[in-house]
């Protein structure tokens, strides 16, 4: 039986049968004008983690720790640089330790670089967190300007999560899909999620 890995939100972890399979490589999809920093923020509560951000800069994402109102770890923080990102991001996760969470925030300056060498970088870096027993999550933004080597990350990837971002009358709804999960039960319905100052499942106007 191959070991749950919490995402740092309870009922999240229930919907996931204990959470993420130890070992697994995760897509998070989400609009860039959405709440999907904190499922990431919150995510960092769980284990030890390294968060690797490549457009925001280490002390911009400090900051948003400290302020942010839910439940957060404490991770160690490291920008990659637009020069040789592959390269850069490559030495920061040989360094991730048993047991503990890389998050790349967002990965698509990873994404733009050439396929091949894309392509190998995800190779190596699901390769480190099955034996190590971690857990990578890339950022995919979904806007206006996907990179092209999305599909690659969504097809390397063990698990991917979509989050839906839409304004229905006065309201901003946000629906999490889990359409690919190896190693688990993919899920067959949408889970409604509030996002405000923390991650909690909203079944108060639920009717789908």
């Amino acid at each position: 039986m191959v070991e749950r890995l919490s995402t740092g939100v309870p009922v999240l972890d229930r919907k996931l049968d204990g959470g993420l399979p130890a070992g697994s490589t995760v897509a998070l999809s989400a609009p860039p004008a959405s709440q999907s920093e904190l499922l990431l923020y919150e995510l960092t509560a769980a284990r030890s983690t390294l968060y690797v951000t490549t457009d925001r800069d280490e002390a911009a994402v400090d900051a948003a720790f400290e302020r942010a109102p839910g439940r957060t770890g404490s991770p160690e923080v490291r920008y990659v640089p637009g020069d040789a990102p592959l390269e850069h991001a490559r030495r920061l996760f040989r360094r991730l330790p048993a047991e503990s969470t890389l998050v790349v925030d967002p990965v698509d300056l990873l994404e733009r670089q050439d396929e091949s060498r894309y392509r190998n970088f995800l190779h190596d870096l699901q390769h480190h967190v099955q034996t190590s027993d971690s857990l990578a999550v890339l950022h995919c933004l979904d806007g206006r300007n996907v990179p092209d080597q999305r599909d690659v990350t969504e097809h390397v990837a063990d698990v991917v999560l979509q989050l839906h971002t839409e304004i229905a009358g006065d309201r901003v709804e946000n629906r999490l899909a889990v359409p690919k999960f190896r190693g688990g039960r993919a899920l067959p319905e949408t889970i409604k999620l509030e996002l405000a100052e923390s991650v909690s499942i909203d079944t108060s106007r639920d009717i789908a």
